[in-house]
């Protein structure tokens, strides 16, 4: 029978969920990923399967090695070709500050040192017309400067690119010829869209992460293989949809986000199939907790991503299609430490999978909110991955006594004070994607996910307010599922800065015609069948004279005539009014044209839970303390999931226990049981 498999690595555990095409019958594993080399801890966790490869109809698979290639600093030696003038791009940046008011600022410190920048004569105006033509003799002398530094890696990136890429073309040529042995990134082949800075960035983060990249797909493949795999292999893209091996290859900075994405993809199926609508993604695994809002169905899209931005660093720009994510430090794995000023923290450091929370007995000893779970009675200690890992009780409470011992406070308290601040923490993650972006968070239900997520999900949704918590089936490997669920997608967006009135509509038209054919090529090339494609368009518009873009939805009928031309506009001041709460009556001014291909691939219908086997009275499992802040220690109820019928309910505090993640309902709480097995946790109001 052929199953469908994803696996998302994550930074404590690798997960796989695989799924018949005909029964529906789904095949849940995890295991501990392997750090030293990640591709060792996919084959291990598909053995543990105990899957035939053979029977696998499609592999896909989401990755953390490109992010964590930049996070640690581990990626290639490259150097930047850039425009005579220009070599210093990364250094200048931008004007803005992200921390205005600190004397002490620092510009995040680039990624190519100076002497690796090499200037060329070659220069293009806004249109791609050339000034300058490119001098050859320049370009030579710039590889032979990086073949004698060991260089590994070449970035090229001209000014004005997006609108003529002949010159970084010949380029390529150039550097292929002279030193093969060269990885080659050409930024019109990242991004097609103007901001010089942010252009540059991507075009050296993709450089700079593809040897290893290359090398960890590529040994990923061959295992497979060996494996017995023959199915075509995919990779889960940052925008929400997948790209073969081949291409991610090419371009693999479309994969700095590829493992929280799939949770997202989840959560809006979640949403559509249990008529929520409007949902917000919550995902906490081992080493983060990511977030994202899906409104009426709609995935939040950037196309101005930021890695490691915080309030009071800038981060560095990526300029491609990204689902709207925000990730803070704040996972099972987290550690709890005190800060000069005797201050407590929790993250962004983490133990990981290796040495791991201090009650994994590996060798960890500093405190982590796992540990703190432990200790207030959230987590069994005999049941953590459906009892394959003993957790130990006494290495958790002597890890958190770090943290009691300076305030002196109970170990019980400390606890406590690591879970509120956890919560704290991705409170603020949900704020950032809902208040902060014009939307109340009452009007959406939570979809707690990751192996922590239904950990806290309850606690995080009564604190904003929320209408209800959702916990799907197999939340452990949420992602991976998500990843099952992905269709195809290409983005291609395009600079063209023009009027958007009725007199440029014919010009608007033909624009996205043009795009239209390059996204059907796409698919073309990659053999993919042209009648399961279909197109979304969108304009990133402004006010004339604005820096700010707000993207907006252009449907077909907007093309056409005044009236739907007219409803173009009208969609924008509203989007607008929403994202800045103003609108203006000033003209309004194109700067992106962004197209959408998508290609459906099937997908096994979503069945109602079945009941064989299921009894609420044998579902319970007695009883243990739960500690909780405010109210103190109160007797719950403890249930497997596995055995809860659909439509039960369960009033809190209870906890519900399954293999790869537990849930608790907090007092004054309720969870019923859906048709579809999901778990669904509103607040009793009577």
């Amino acid at each position: 029978m052929a199953k469908r498999v994803a696996i998302d690595i994550g930074g404590t555990f690798t997960d796989l969920v695989a799924m018949d095409e005909v029964t529906g019958e789904v095949v849940l594993e995890k295991d501990l990923t392997t750090p030293e080399n990640f591709a060792k801890g996919v084959t291990h966790t598909m053995r543990k399967s105990k899957i035939d490869p053979k029977e696998i109809s499609q592999f896909v698979h989401g990755t953390t090695v490109v992010v964590n290639a930049l996070t640690e600093r581990t990626g290639a030696k490259t150097a930047l070709v850039t425009t005579h003038g220009f070599r210093d791009v990364l250094e200048i940046q931008r004007a803005n500050r992200t921390d205005m008011y600190n004397l002490f600022y620092q510009k995040p410190k680039p990624f190519v040192p100076r002497r690796f920048r090499f200037e060329v004569r070659e220069r293009l105006n806004y249109r791609g017309e050339v000034l300058q033509a490119l001098v050859e003799e320049d370009v030579v002398a710039a590889v032979n400067e990086c073949k004698k530094a060991g260089i590994r890696a070449i970035a090229v990136c001209y000014i004005h690119a997006y609108a003529n890429n002949e010159h970084e073309q010949r380029t390529r040529e150039i550097i292929k010829k002279m030193y093969p042995e060269a990885s080659v990134t050409v930024s019109h082949e990242i991004t097609q869209e103007w901001r010089e800075y942010e252009r540059t960035n991507t075009t050296v983060f993709n450089a700079y992460v593809q040897p290893s990249s290359q090398l960890y797909l590529s040994t990923l493949d061959e295992e497979l293989s060996t494996m017995g795999v023959v199915s075509t292999r995919y990779a889960m893209q940052s925008n929400g949809g997948t790209a073969t091996f081949l291409q991610a290859k090419q371009v693999p900075i479309h994969l700095v986000e590829s493992g929280p994405v799939g949770g997202v993809i989840g959560a809006s199926i979640i949403a559509e199939v249990v008529d929520a609508k409007s949902v917000i993604s919550f995902d906490m695994g081992g080493t983060t907790a990511k977030v994202s809002l899906i409104d009426n169905g709609q995935l939040k899209i950037n196309t101005s991503y930021n890695l490691e931005k915080t309030a009071t660093s800038a981060g560095y720009p990526v300029k491609i299609p990204v689902l709207d994510i925000v990730e803070v430090g704040a996972g099972g794995g987290s550690i709890a430490w005190i800060d000069h000023g005797n201050a407590l923290h929790v993250g962004p450091r983490s133990a990981g999978a290796d040495p791991g929370p201090a009650c994994y007995n590996l060798g960890g000893t500093q405190p982590t909110v796992t540990d703190a779970n432990l200790v207030t009675g959230r987590l069994s200690p005999d049941y953590f991955l459906g009892g394959q890992m003993k957790l130990d009780v006494d290495r958790a409470k002597q890890a958190v006594q770090k943290i009691a011992k300076p305030f002196g406070i109970s170990v019980l308290e400390a606890a406590l004070g690591i879970i509120r601040l956890a919560n704290a923490n991705m409170q603020a993650a949900l704020e950032r994607v809902s208040i902060e972006r014009g939307y109340d968070p009452r009007e959406f239900a939570l979809v707690a996910s990751g192996g922590a997520g239904a950990l806290h999900g309850a606690t995080l949704a009564r604190d904003l307010h929320m209408r209800k918590v959702i916990v799907p089936r197999a939340p452990g490997q949420f992602s991976a599922w998500g990843m099952l669920m992905t269709n195809l997608r290409h983005d291609l967006i395009r600079t063209r800065l023009m009027s958007c009135n009725i007199s440029t509509l014919p010009e608007i038209a033909q624009s996205f015609s043009k795009l239209e054919e390059e996204t059907r090529e796409t698919f073309r090339q990659e053999r993919f069948p042209l009648e399961r494609v279909w197109l979304e368009r969108f304009l990133d518009l402004r006010y004339e004279g604005q820096e700010h873009t707000v993207r907006t939805p252009v449907y077909e009928e907007d093309l056409h005539d005044k009236d739907g031309f007219a409803a173009l506009i009208d969609k924008f001041h509203e989007l607008h009014e929403q994202a800045y709460s103003f609108r203006q009556d000033d003209p309004v001014e194109i700067v992106n044209f962004h197209m959408v291909g998508w290609g459906k691939v099937d997908k096994p219908s979503f069945k109602p839970l079945d009941e064989q086997g299921r009894d609420f009275d044998g579902a319970f499992k007695g009883e243990r303390p739960l500690h909780f802040e405010g109210i103190g220690t109160v007797q719950s109820k403890v249930y497997e999931r596995d055995l809860l019928p659909p439509f039960c309910v369960i009033d809190g505090p209870a906890v519900v226990e399954e293999a790869a993640c537990t849930t608790i309902v907090c007092p004054k709480q309720r969870l019923t049981v859906d048709r579809f097995g999901n778990l669904v946790i509103t607040e009793v109001t009577k």
